[in-house]
């Protein structure tokens, strides 16, 4: 089937990875590192287009190296959400994008909410609220922010578009990723007329016409092609967002998987036939890159949490996480609300970290370390409890990102989330995803249509020396502590505001 390149582009970095789709195995991978922009009031979290672009091709070229190019068929590119690329009519960057961790959009949420009638409205005519991530806000933003700059705009895009845009020189959207914009209508896959008025009539003029997730961008563009050393028409599959890509490379693809990642932010969500719209807007009725939807509930902390308590202390991996594992689950009352970042869900993103129940046995270095771990995987608790208020039914959940590789907290993942955890024999599972859906894309022009499911069963795999399973006594003592952990997230809802 010859070889495919999955591209994760990140907030650090970006992954290659070339994949043979025969035999199921990565063969080579690369990375090269691009920045955030320093300096910045608080709140806002930018990146320029152009350094996502150079880095690409950067790890393209290492990973390309190590294989036999000309058996290179497809590329497949994933980008973080939401991101807002502003192109002039030249095609040029107008500004740097604004990121899904960006928070400085409350008000144009607020203004956006008012516009469509209020949150009921705003569910009930696109399937999902408006929040500061999405990238709605963010042009209203710049509308309103910055009108010069506005004045210039003539297309919008998503990370993962732009550098479709750079590969094929064509102006795309997929449903998955256009579904965590704001402007999609995700029960019906077409853009919606009231969300885009809502910003400004121009919008409908600046967003790409909606492609099939299984449907190609484009070809690679021929001096690309002939840099990279790939063959002349190579072609470049739809791509998606990083958690729609991460669904396929954790073979999230049909009902009954659940996917959880642990990385500097944190979701959970599930492959599901039909659009599940939550009516309280928690769970985010995103489509998947597959051509189902993806249920999904997003924290903006994890990961990057305990990484704060590990430099606080000057702690190794392993320093961190036996520290953590001298406290006993619960640590003893003390719980974290670890909103260090502000938060998506619960929708604050004027909130702070509150470590709540100290004394004098809870002030060590161990109980604050488990907490952390606890507190992070709390929230993604309550996403879970969600998912199965609105008919999702786990039979076990497959864990990404670097918080999976802890033994700890895999365990401390089962015992909150009351069903079997397991990591994945693949690493870069957002990566694997972009290359499996390169290879979909691909199937029908070499005269054999693969199905994705098929795809998914050859080349992912759990790695089955991870798996966890709930303890009855931890994850009883666990139901109590998530209450609690809602309970003082709704006590604190109001000082957070105050701030």
């Amino acid at each position: 089937m010859g070889l495919y390149v999955g591209i994760d582009s990140g907030t650090q970095s970006v992954k290659a990875v070339v994949l043979d789709a025969e035999s199921g195995r990565i063969v080579a991978e690369a990375r090269a590192p691009h920045r955030m922009i320093d300096g910045l009031p608080p709140g806002h979290m930018e990146q320029h287009p152009q350094e996502w672009a150079a880095a690409m091709d950067a790890a393209i070229g290492e990973a390309a190296a190590r294989v036999e190019r000309s058996r290179i068929r497809a590329i497949g590119v994933s980008g973080q959400q939401h991101g807002f690329v502003p192109l002039d009519g030249g095609g040029r960057v107008i500004r740097p994008a604004k990121l899904w961790c960006d928070t400085s959009t409350a008000a144009e949420c607020a203004i956006l909410t008012r516009r469509l009638g209020g949150a009921a409205a705003v569910i009930r005519k696109t399937g999902l609220p408006f929040l500061p991530g999405y990238t709605a806000p963010k042009v209203l933003w710049l509308k309103r922010r910055e009108p010069r700059s506005f004045a210039r705009l003539r297309r919008i895009l998503l990370p993962h578009d732009f550098l479709n845009l750079h590969l094929t020189g064509n102006y795309s959207m997929e449903c998955g990723d256009a579904s965590g914009t704001g402007f999609l209508d995700v029960r019906r896959r077409r853009w919606s007329l009231a969300a885009m008025e809502a910003v400004d009539c121009r919008v409908a003029g600046c967003l790409p016409a909606i492609s099939a997730s299984h449907e190609p961008c484009g070809t690679l563009r021929p001096e690309l092609a002939a840099s990279y050393g790939f063959p002349a028409g190579t072609l470049v599959s739809a791509g998606g967002g990083d958690n729609m890509m991460g669904a396929i490379g954790t073979g999230n693809v049909a009902p009954g998987a659940v996917t959880a990642s642990l990385g500097t932010s944190g979701t959970i969500y599930a492959y599901a036939r039909a659009p599940v719209v939550d009516p309280r807007g928690e769970i985010a009725a995103f489509c998947s890159s597959t051509g189902g939807w993806l249920p999904l509930l997003c924290t903006m902390n994890v990961t990057g949490v305990t990484e704060r308590v590990r430099a606080l202390f000057g702690w190794s991996l392993a320093e961190l996480e036996a520290a953590a594992a001298s406290a006993p689950a619960g640590c003893d009352g003390l719980t974290l609300l670890p909103f260090l970042d502000g938060e998506r869900t619960p929708n604050l993103p004027k909130a702070t970290g509150v470590y709540f129940g100290l004394d004098r046995r809870t002030l060590s270095q161990g109980h604050l370390a488990r907490a952390a771990i606890e507190g992070a995987t709390f929230g993604l608790g309550h996403g879970l409890g969600r998912l199965r208020k609105l008919g999702v039914r786990p039979r076990e959940i497959r864990l990404t990102g670097g918080g999976a590789r802890s033994a700890l907290w895999r365990q401390v993942a089962a015992d909150v989330f009351g069903v079997p955890v397991v990591a994945m024999a693949q690493d870069e599972s957002v990566a694997l995803g972009a290359a499996l859906q390169a290879a979909w894309c691909d199937s029908p022009a070499r005269g054999r249509a693969a199905a994705l499911t098929d795809l998914c069963a050859r080349c992912v795999s759990p790695d089955e020396s991870t798996r966890c399973v709930p303890d009855r006594g931890r994850a009883a003592l666990y139901r109590a502590r998530q209450g609690f952990y809602e309970r003082l997230v709704g006590d604190l809802e109001g000082a957070f505001e105050e701030r």
